[in-house]
């Protein structure tokens, strides 16, 4: 049987694969993902188009490692009225990140590519619209205490599927893919392939 590769370090994603009966191992792409970005001319440089450029790379740079696996890539990013957002570096940048996204309406791309023998086999871009309350400052404050370091592991600073569902009013798509992986699209291609029971 093939072996499958996830080309990520996301606890989430293998969360999610695991938790679906796929057998995988793991390795990290290591990539510099805004060097990447910069690959794309600058008109295509969309947050749906830079999910999709990123979850190639991503699975791409793993396949030297891995020749005849299916390497499965991913990337999610946040969109803000076409502004993307990327992960926080810190506390106070995932403060501003909330603050900006306070009261309004983001879309979520969540890319996945699956890569063989170096080139693109498949591949999915899946969006999601999430709208956040106008939570008070001194939510955000205690929010930000509770969530410590797991606010500056995704991008928004937030993880629906803990604490950070209070910072929301409405929630519209696919649950996978709001966790960054479009886990659906991805299980009807491994079936087509062999690697997931059918």
């Amino acid at each position: 049987m093939t072996a499958l590769v996830l080309a990520s370090r996301s606890a989430a994603r293998s969360r999610m694969m695991a938790a679906a009966g796929l057998s995988f191992s793991t390795a990290s792409a290591d990539i510099d993902e805004r060097q990447h970005e910069l690959q794309l001319p600058e008109a295509e440089r969309t947050p749906d188009r830079i999910a999709a450029f990123l979850a190639r790379a991503k699975a791409q740079a793993v396949c030297r490692q891995f020749p005849d696996a299916v390497v499965v890539g991913a990337d999610q990013t946040l969109d803000l009225d076409g502004e993307s957002f990327v992960k926080p570096n810190d506390l106070a940048e995932a403060r501003h990140q909330l603050q900006r996204l306070r009261g309004q309406s983001h879309v979520l791309h969540s890319s996945v590519a699956c890569v063989r023998d170096g080139e693109v086999a498949w591949e999915w871009v899946e969006t999601a619209r999430l709208t956040m309350r106008d939570f008070s400052d001194a939510f955000l404050d205690d929010y930000l205490a509770v969530a410590g370091s797991r606010a500056i592991s995704s991008v928004g600073a937030y993880h629906l599927e803990g604490v950070g569902v209070q910072l929301f009013e409405r929630v519209e798509g696919d649950f996978f893919t709001i966790l960054g992986l479009p886990l659906l699209p991805l299980l009807t291609y491994l079936r087509s392939v062999g690697i997931a029971a059918s």
